[in-house]
């Protein structure tokens, strides 16, 4: 049976380092960096640095999950429209 997380190199801040996660996160963190025109690496980087506890993979996690909840909120928002 094929393993649902995956474990890859990445190099933050200069070191190399492994992260893994399942390849859902995988590809909602290159979705990411391309919309913020960023590599990977570097989307990493802003993410280690910001993260207040816990490892690494789990701060991924987190900052997918609430990048993708964000958007589906601003998504069902109504329109604000301009009071007459």
């Amino acid at each position: 049976m094929k393993s649902p997380v995956v474990k890859r190199s990445i190099v933050v801040a200069g070191h190399k380092t492994s992260v893994s996660l399942e390849e859902a996160f995988w590809n909602g963190m290159k979705e990411i960096s391309g919309l913020r025109n960023m590599t990977l690496s570097e989307l990493v980087g802003e993410i280690d640095g910001a993260r207040q506890q816990g490892n690494l993979s789990s701060a991924i996690r987190l900052f997918v999950l609430d990048y993708f909840k964000s958007r589906a909120m601003a998504a069902i928002q109504p329109e604000k429209v301009p009071a007459q």
